[in-house]
């Protein structure tokens, strides 16, 4: 199973990429986050496989919280 974290300032994109996402038989969104350190907090709590995060967010983009993770 392919556990997964996404991180996105637009949560109606992030809403339906995680639908597409849990609708495949090994794949399954762990988390959804607001922007980059929403991210952190999350993966600190639950660590998923496979990030993705966008990498332009108001607070700290997908870059820089890829970094400190």
């Amino acid at each position: 199973m392919i556990i997964i974290g996404l991180a996105d300032d637009e949560p109606l994109f992030t809403a339906g990429l995680a639908m597409i996402l849990d609708a495949q038989p090994d794949m399954s969104v762990l988390w959804q986050a607001i922007d980059g350190a929403d991210a952190i907090r999350q993966h600190d709590r639950e660590t998923p496989s496979i990030l993705l995060l966008d990498i332009q967010m108001p607070t700290l983009n997908g870059l820089a919280a890829t970094q400190r993770i």
